[in-house]
């Protein structure tokens, strides 16, 4: 629903999907008699309650992901897919990530141009919503625990509290909460919460939390946003 065009149909023409403690929602699946209908699946999860709730898997997998997964990795010998992995990025390249380029200021291009900002090295947190998924199409994240989500949840006021607390985690960080009004309105009051953490670490690297660089990338985000659209004049 919400994937790219390759991502689809790399799971519509692929002959094995390997599912890792995800659950078949109708946002991925979309009709059930249509998906993944050539492949074989294996479903892996923690909960068995979750085995074969929306999809029934050829092979379930009830387990701790990291156990099942280092297993799995002693049983089989290493294979290459070379003119699979030759196909998918054909598939990436015939239909890339698209929006209306009009000239109005769209949450894409505020997200490509936040990347550039960052250089693409923030920690990301995204609240519940469409730009939920803008985040994570047109931000790119290199590193493990660069993208912060609550995933299938959908834990709307999420987004900011838990920047909050990456930026507590990992204080050198920065770290960007992304998240709508609707989810910013039910978790706001945690902007004391920000406030009494500055004042409590009087570190310079600790009064940075919320306040200081992110501020400043802020700003510079929507200024250079804002600028090559012609809507503020250069300074």
């Amino acid at each position: 629903m919400h994937g790219t065009v390759a991502a689809n149909f790399a799971l519509n023409f692929a002959d094995l999907v390997i599912c890792v403690g995800a659950r078949f929602d109708d946002r991925v699946t979309g009709d059930l008699k249509e998906f993944a209908k050539f492949a074989k699946k294996i479903h892996i999860d923690i909960d068995p309650a979750e085995i074969g709730k929306n999809v029934k898997p050829d092979v379930p997998i009830v387990g701790d992901a990291k156990t099942v997964l280092r297993q799995l990795l002693e049983l089989l010998p290493p294979k290459r897919h070379d003119e699979w992995l030759r196909q998918v990025d054909e598939w990436k390249r015939e239909f890339p990530l698209v929006y209306d380029r009009n000239g109005r200021l769209k949450p894409q291009y505020v997200l490509e141009v936040l990347a550039k900002v960052t250089k693409g090295e923030a920690t990301i947190t995204a609240d519940v919503g469409q730009h939920q998924m803008w985040a994570w199409q047109y931000y790119p994240c290199h590193r493990p625990r660069q993208a912060i989500t609550t995933g299938g949840l959908g834990t709307m006021g999420f987004g900011f509290p838990a920047a909050l607390g990456a930026k507590l985690a990992r204080p050198d960080d920065l770290v960007v909460a992304i998240v709508g009004d609707g989810g910013f309105q039910m978790t706001m009051y945690e902007l004391a919460t920000g406030g009494r953490l500055r004042h409590q670490h009087q570190s310079r690297r600790h009064q940075q939390l919320l306040f200081g660089h992110g501020q400043a990338v802020a700003r510079l985000v929507l200024r250079r946003a804002l600028q090559r659209r012609g809507l503020v004049g250069q300074s």
